[in-house]
């Protein structure tokens, strides 16, 4: 059986749109779903994130987890940044892939570096960046 997955395109013209986009986005995710989040540095990754966070009632600042490779907010959104990471071995050797089965939403920046201990269920976002303002969101 060949499973198809359908992608959406959202054009955003700024970062607010982009930042409200993220919003509505995650009134569509549920406990324990894990979304990989793929851009190139720039692209809006962390505003994604922050319209996640408020999405999901979170009012706590949102700053990306370059260095802390994971930030937890409170327990419902789990926000990963896996640059620096060069094995799937690094991010359980971390403690990072425990957040894979819990509670929350896990949003995963640069997951191609952990791909080999990604669960096969995975959402996916691309964020293009089409100009300084514009953005076009792929997403399911």
């Amino acid at each position: 059986m060949v499973i198809i997955k359908y992608m959406s395109v959202y054009l955003s013209h700024s970062e607010e749109q982009t930042l409200r986009f993220a919003e509505m986005y995650a009134r569509t995710l549920k406990a324990g779903d894990i979304v990989l989040l793929d851009g190139e540095m720039g692209a809006g990754k962390t505003v994604f994130a922050k319209g996640v966070a408020i999405g999901l009632g979170i009012s706590d600042p949102v700053t990306s987890p370059t260095y802390a490779y994971m930030n937890d907010y409170g327990g419902k959104l789990y926000h990963y940044d896996c640059y620096r990471l060069s094995s799937g071995a690094a991010a359980e050797a971390l403690g990072l892939t425990d957040y894979f089965y819990g509670g929350g939403v896990c949003l995963i920046e640069w997951a191609d570096n952990i791909k080999d201990v990604l669960p096969d269920c995975c959402r996916r976002v691309v964020i293009n960046k089409i100009s300084e303002t514009a953005r076009e969101i792929v997403y399911d």
